[in-house]
């Protein structure tokens, strides 16, 4: 046990020079009750067009069937709170820049993650032999936020987020292993009864606490959905046009996040650009500026989409009305569409 103890020592010495302000160990397993949450939130529909939600539900409720023999959960957190952009809420009150959402400013979290990851294993298994373990970041079918909380990194908040005293502005990750480590207890959720998220909500997405249909949600509207935007949710985004933090920016225990990695401050100023900026850019543009962005996988298509949509809420000016008329000839039908909306809302306006 000595020697368990003295590697879990070591891993989480190691963890805080590769930069994460957190590590804690828990079982590699879901209890019962996020297993029934995950089967009803499903049977309802809410995770919309993301079939992949269903089709690997087993192995979400299973993380041993991830790693054969796996009885460890490493779980690390990486603040990615961007304190030198311009602030959010200046960004959303104006309805002509373009929002995106603050874990999306600068590098891509998937790659700096795996990587810091991949080095602490390497540690690891310096120091402890070879092992069996794979690293994760939001990169499988993997329920980080349950993992990390019953392993004491946090709380779960009713938005569903990794909550602890400094706020969830965070990324997860998970070395999934079969190393018997010293685990963490988890800690008392300090929500308390605050409902902020859910009553602030732009859509309505969070549908009761630790619940959010995600076909409600800007964010998966922006993101991980591929077809039209549903018209009633379209005035609701207003200049969103990558994700969408209400959520966060409302709850109080993120007034005392600190500031996050350098990997995550702004790139290519996208925190001060304007919807017509970026709305003129050719696809070859949104593929240069954003190498290494997460948001380069959405692709240009629905870039274009949200835009649109972001300028059909924005001020009833020519140079919007322009804007979208000269680029609806060379849109797909889907901006198209999504073009004509927002010409009928500005010319409605003017």
């Amino acid at each position: 046990m000595t020697d368990l103890i003295a590697l879990k020592s070591l891993v989480t010495r190691t963890a805080e020079q590769f930069g994460f302000t957190g590590l804690r160990i828990g079982p590699a397993s879901i209890p019962d009750a996020a297993r029934a949450r995950l089967d009803a939130w499903l049977h309802d529909g809410c995770h919309g067009t993301m079939d992949y939600m269903a089709r690997h539900a087993e192995l979400r409720k299973h993380p041993e069937h991830l790693v054969p023999g796996a009885l460890t959960v490493i779980s690390v957190r990486l603040p990615y709170w961007p304190a030198n952009a311009k602030a959010a809420d200046a960004q959303l009150a104006d309805r002509n820049m373009a929002y995106v959402s603050r874990y999306a400013l600068g590098r891509d979290y998937h790659k700096v993650i795996r990587q810091r990851l991949q080095a602490l294993a390497d540690r690891l298994t310096e120091v402890a032999g070879d092992f069996t373990y794979r690293v994760f970041t939001d990169s499988a079918p993997v329920k980080e936020v349950i993992l990390a909380a019953q392993a004491g990194l946090g709380w779960e908040g009713k938005h569903t987020l990794l909550l602890d005293r400094d706020g969830s502005w965070c990324f997860l990750g998970e070395i999934i292993c079969d190393l018997p480590l010293p685990q963490d207890p988890p800690v008392a959720s300090h929500c308390g009864d605050c409902t902020r998220c859910l009553d602030l909500c732009p859509t309505g997405a969070i549908t009761a606490p630790y619940r959010v249909d995600a076909r409600r949600c800007i964010s998966y509207l922006t993101i991980e959905h591929k077809g039209p935007i549903p018209v009633e949710f379209r005035k609701a985004m207003g200049n969103r046009i990558y994700g969408c933090d209400d959520c966060q920016l409302v709850c109080p225990w993120n007034r005392f996040t600190p500031e996050g990695d350098a990997e995550f401050q702004p790139r290519h100023g996208l925190d001060a650009a304007t919807l017509l900026e970026l709305f003129a850019w050719d696809e070859t543009t949104f593929l240069t500026r954003f190498e290494g962005s997460p948001i380069r996988r959405i692709g240009y298509e629905c870039w274009q989409r949200n835009l649109a949509v972001a300028i059909g809420n924005a001020t009833p000016d020519a140079a919007h009305i322009n804007a979208l008329k000269n680029k609806r000839a060379q849109s797909s039908p889907l901006v198209q569409a999504h073009i004509d909306w927002a010409l009928d809302q500005l010319t409605a306006s003017v």
